[in-house]
Formats: structure tokens, sequence, C-alpha cells
């Protein structure tokens, strides 16, 4: 085992120690299932044994083309076995289970038929020829639901049910705009891509004219409005599933999204002059009010 093997594998299991600590604040307030073991607590092992399966037959073809899809049909999943666990269907869990089953459909068959049409991820041209790196991106990706998901199932599995009142409301708007920008600027940039006169070209039309990022400015306040919602049904350490915008947020702007796009972009069209006045003119995330 190289250094390299060790370093995976202890990134794997660092993910899964937090997962574990998430699984215990999260519990506090969950309803019991399977043993008396919280409801909650089963949803994240949940989460981390599919992707985990998943992993045995990827690692085995070298594909990464399943990756995408089955950390958006893990939020489903996982959703599903909270509702129909808790066999409680007020008014807060259906809509919270509602907005995040369809979020994770809409961007599951948009990741997977981009993967399809490109034919790899290109993230995973070296991580997927070494088993221990390949199984830290699927623990990973494990960690990633858990933490994103963590205040819908916290809402979800919660003892006392919380109306979702004008919080809800609030919320429930936060996550449609959200959607709207996420899903508007996804299919924009696909018919961009897709037109073979744009091949070499940066987009800066639509909603990428008001946001070099309009896609993940859309996902952050998808996540804000499901917090905004289970919000009243959380109490004493179940709180700190609230850090699921928070994560997101941190996770696309400093470490796996913005960071990486930007730098892709500066290295294919850095230096033209009308990238460089786009990026002068257009901000990184949050879009501005007009279109230049």
């Amino acid at each position: 085992m190289n250094r390299n093997d060790i370093q995976s594998y202890a990134g794997s299991t660092g993910a899964v120690l937090i997962g574990a600590a998430l699984a215990l604040a999260g519990s506090q307030g969950s309803v019991a299932a399977f043993g008396g073991v919280p409801l909650f607590a089963v949803c994240v092992a949940v989460v981390f044994l599919i992707q985990w399966v998943a992993y045995v037959p990827s690692a085995l073809a070298k594909t990464e083309k399943y990756y995408d899809l089955t950390g958006s049909l893990t939020f489903a999943v996982v959703t599903l076995t909270a509702l129909f666990a808790a066999g409680r269907y007020d008014a807060q869990s259906l809509l919270v289970a509602g907005l995040v089953l369809t979020w994770a459909v809409r961007l599951g068959t948009f990741l997977f038929g981009r993967v399809r049409r490109a034919g790899e991820d290109r993230r995973f041209r070296e991580i997927k020829r070494s088993a221990s790196r390949f199984l830290l991106a699927w623990t990973l990706q494990g960690l990633w639901v858990s933490v994103t998901a963590a205040a819908a199932l916290a809402a979800i599995t919660a003892r006392k049910p919380g109306e979702p009142g004008a919080l809800g409301v609030v919320g429930a708007g936060v996550w449609a705009l959200g959607f709207g920008i996420e899903a508007v600027a996804d299919m924009q940039k696909r018919r961009f891509a897709a037109d073979p006169a744009n091949r070499s070209r940066f987009i800066a039309t639509g909603l990428w004219s008001l946001s070099r990022h309009p896609n993940y400015f859309g996902e952050i306040l998808v996540w804000i409005g499901v917090a905004l919602i289970a919000f009243p049904s959380l109490e004493g350490w179940a709180l700190v599933t609230l850090i699921s915008p928070v994560f997101v947020t941190v996770l696309l702007t400093r470490i796996s999204g913005v960071p990486l796009l930007e730098r892709a972009a500066d290295e294919k069209w850095g230096g033209q002059e009308d990238y460089e006045a786009y990026k002068r003119s257009t901000p990184v995330l949050i879009p501005k009010l007009r279109s230049r």
C-alpha cells in the first residue's frame, strides 16, 4: 500500500466519522425505527451504503458514468425511506420530501444525460484508475448527500412535526426561485454547448449574462429554502442539520464548483478581450439586476 492509498483510505474514514457525528446530532428528536435506532441515523447509513454498493461494479468496470446519477438517486431513495418509515404524512414532511425529490430527479436526469453525451466525466480520468481514490470519491459523495439533505431528513423524521406557516411559505418561494434559476441556467448552457458554432466560445447570454455561475446560485437557494421549511421541526442538536445550505455554499464557492470552473475557463479563454470584459462586468455568483 503506497502513500496515496493510505491518504485516500484515511480520507474515506474521516468522511464516515463526520457522517457518524452528523447522524448522532441529527438523531435528537428523531422517531425510532429498526430496533429502536433513530430513523435519521438509519437514513445516513443508507446513504453511505448505497455509494459503496454502487462503487463495486463501477470500480470493476473503471467507469464513472453512474456516479452523478447514483448521487441524485440516493437523495430520492433516502427521502422516500425517511417519509415512509416515519409514517407521518403531515404538510411539512410532504412539502419537504416533494421539493427534494423534484430537485433530485431533474438534476440526476440532467447530469446523467451530460455524461452520456460527453462520453466521460473528466474529473475521474485519473481517479478511477486507483481503487482507493475512487472509493474516496464515492464515500465523499455519501457525505455530500448526507450533509446536504440533513435538514430535510431531520424534519421528515422528527417526532414532532412542524407547521410550515409563514416561514414555510417563504422557504417554498426561495426554493422555487432557486430551482427555476438552476434549471433554466442548465438548459441554456446545454443548448449553447450543443451548437457547433459555439465550440470554442464561452456562454455569456441568458442568465449567464447576469452571473458567471447562475446554476450554482440557484442550487444554493434551493437548500436555503428547504432549511427554512424544515426549521420549525428542529430542536436541540438537530439544529446542526441547518448547516446544509452553508455546506452547499462553501462546497460550490470554495472547493469543487466555482474554483475549478473558473480555473478551467481562465486556462481556455484567459487573455481574450471579450472574456476578460465578461469577467470584469459579470459577478461570479449572485446575479446582477440587469444584463450588461
